[in-house]
Formats: structure tokens, sequence, C-alpha cells
């Protein structure tokens, strides 16, 4: 079984065979009631639906929690939208772990899911910087990527310019942070 990293999680992928939609609804109420853990209430919380789960689509949950908006979201191109809520689940479910088992503070939590209401638009925005396709997921391929244009135009280079050079930096910085 393939395992992947998210958010310094190793997670094994997730396979289903049958019961997709069902299996999606196990995992959407699985999001729910590990964030009931920490005090929340199901009008604090969305996740995503989708009507056919075996349809490759994103996945997330957005709650809300002492006045913070906090997101988190999934979208491997190569996988269903099943798969993606499976990750989805497992990244939430393991950080409320570490925050009840105080491995993580509150505000180690808060500064993790943290999110901007535009953040999918600026995500688009910064595969379109780095000169990337919008449905990139390859961490590697970003780095190379990245490398490649900061040391084209780090302001000590001849052809360097300090404003193309920090759009470079935070479109590289949104992504990383939205694969690790």
């Amino acid at each position: 079984m393939a395992i992947i990293k998210v958010r310094g999680h190793e997670i094994n992928n997730y396979s289903s065979r049958d019961s997709f939609n069902r299996r999606a609804l196990l995992l959407r109420n699985n999001i729910i009631n590990s964030l009931k853990r920490i005090g929340l209430t199901e009008r604090d919380i969305a996740v995503s639906h989708e009507v056919h789960a075996l349809k490759k689509a994103q996945a997330y949950a957005l709650w809300f929690m002492d006045g913070y908006r906090l997101y988190f979201s999934y979208n491997s191109p190569s996988t269903m939208f099943l798969e993606n809520l499976y990750v989805v689940s497992r990244v939430i479910e393991l950080e409320v772990d570490n925050l009840l088992d105080n491995k993580k503070t509150f505000e180690e939590f808060i500064r993790e899911f943290t999110e901007d209401k535009n953040i999918d638009k600026k995500r688009i925005e910064a595969r379109e910087t780095l000169g990337l396709s919008r449905n990139i997921m390859d961490i590697e391929l970003i780095n190379k990527k990245y490398k490649i244009l900061a040391k084209e135009h780090h302001p000590d280079m001849p052809t360097g310019s300090t404003e193309k050079f920090k759009t470079i930096n935070d479109a590289y910085k949104t992504l990383k942070r939205e694969l690790e």
C-alpha cells in the first residue's frame, strides 16, 4: 500500500472497491466527530460533498473556532474525491489528537489551519507564477521550477528583479504550505 506525506504525516493511501458514497459519508462524519472532540458543534463545520464519490474532485473541511476561519483541503488530481476526503479526514484526526495530547499548542493548531478565503485562487495563481499547470501536486517538480526561477530572478543576477523574486517566493510558500 502506498504512503503519502501530507503536513508532516505519513498516511496510507485509501482504497475502496465498493460503497463509495457511503464511505464518503462515513469520512465526512469522522471529520465532524474529530472536530467535536475539541468543542465544536456541527454548525461550526462544513465538509465538502460530492454526489459521486468516484469523481475526481478536491475535498475540504472548513470550520470556525474562536473567531478564526480554519480550512484544510486536499486535491490530488490522480485520485477520486473519496481518496482526497480520506486524506482530509486523517490529517484533521491526527492534528486533533496532537492538540489533545499536548503535542501541539492551540496557537500552533490555529496557525496550521488558518487560511484565507481566497486560498484556492491564490494556489492557482501561484502555479501560474511558477509556470506550472493548475493540477500539479508534485512537490519535487514545484521545488525544481522554483529553484530555476528564483535563480533567474534573484536581485543579484543581471536579469534579477526584487519584485519578481518576491512574487516567486510567495508563490512557492503558498504551494509548499498546501503540500507539506
